[in-house]
């Protein structure tokens, strides 16, 4: 449990520095996105194959598909809005909204399978929105765009939030998890591609990186951020109980915001500290009295909340 734990925070910080290899490559939004996957295929897939040479993997069954393509689909939304919010609002604004998405699903849950809530996720829902709120207050003042790429931030949790849900159906149905990733990642790939070409081409920003430490960013965007992050979270969720969930989703986006303020000198103003802190407090409160995880069901690929 102790090499579980280590391996949920290690796994955390990974993930946290993505925003950080966003703002710092020298290619487009999309197309950092388009990389970000596209490097982290043959990773992935080979990874695949050293395990399944060791155990019997199981093939992805025809009723699979639909949802591998809709968890496919749901990544390549939630890592294109993503990356654009980046671009335009504060690292810490950007992280914090995306991981409303726990948020989204229970709503979705209720909307679509009329799974009511509890009165502690709509006090955790109330809290969210005030802290949003805070945060959207901060960026009136933060740059002009600031509240576009808030904005973009609440539509990539409703993405992700739709990538959570399909993975969750897959993971229950007994996928593997270098089986997921991969074929996921795969076909956010795909899609992506045609995407950040027709973003390059209108922006006339450069699709590919034009220094060998471009390439060095967008590797450690793929590999360190996107393969081993979700890998050990992944990892780890599988061997703690599913209350630890909770803890990579508050300590990521302040790892996020700490490493903004390190390496980018992103100053963090005490509302937006506040209205981070207050969003955490309501996501936290919305995750205790969601009624989606169960202690004898795998959690979904990727529950720290952020892509």
């Amino acid at each position: 449990m102790n090499f579980a734990l280590v391996a949920l925070f290690a796994g955390a910080t990974c993930i946290a520095l993505s925003p950080i290899w966003v703002r710092l490559a020298d290619v487009g939004p999309t197309a950092s996105a388009f990389w970000r996957v596209a490097l982290a295929v043959p990773l992935l897939w080979t990874l695949h194959a050293a395990v399944s040479r060791r155990a019997s993997a199981i093939p992805a069954p025809r009723a699979h598909r639909g949802y591998l393509a809709a968890a496919g689909v749901a990544f390549a939304g939630d890592l294109a809005f993503w990356h654009w919010s980046i671009q335009y609002t504060s690292v810490a604004n950007s992280t914090l909204l995306a991981n409303l998405a726990t948020i989204f699903v229970t709503l979705a849950a209720w909307l679509l399978w009329k799974q009511r809530p509890t009165r502690l996720f709509l006090a955790g829902l109330a809290a969210a929105l005030i802290g949003v709120a805070m945060l959207v207050q901060t960026s009136l003042a933060f740059s002009p765009t600031a509240l576009l790429g808030d904005a973009l931030g609440v539509v990539t949790a409703m993405f992700y939030a739709w990538y959570l849900l399909s993975v969750k159906e897959i993971r229950d149905r007994g996928a593997a998890t270098l089986q997921l990733m991969a074929v996921t990642t795969t076909i956010t790939a795909a899609l992506l591609l045609p995407v950040a070409l027709a973003s390059a081409h209108q922006s006339g920003e450069p699709m590919l990186p034009q220094r060998l430490e471009g390439w060095l960013v967008l590797l450690g965007l793929a590999w360190v951020s996107h393969s081993a992050g979700q890998g050990l979270i992944a990892y780890a969720l599988a061997h703690l109980p599913a209350a630890f969930s909770s803890v990579s989703l508050l300590f990521q986006p302040v790892m996020a915001g700490v490493f903004a303020w390190l390496l980018l000198g992103e100053p963090l103003v005490a509302l937006q500290v506040a209205g981070g802190a207050v969003v955490l407090a309501g996501i936290w409160l919305a995750r205790r009295g969601s009624k989606q995880d169960t202690p004898d069901r795998p959690p979904p690929l990727g529950s720290s909340g952020e892509p």
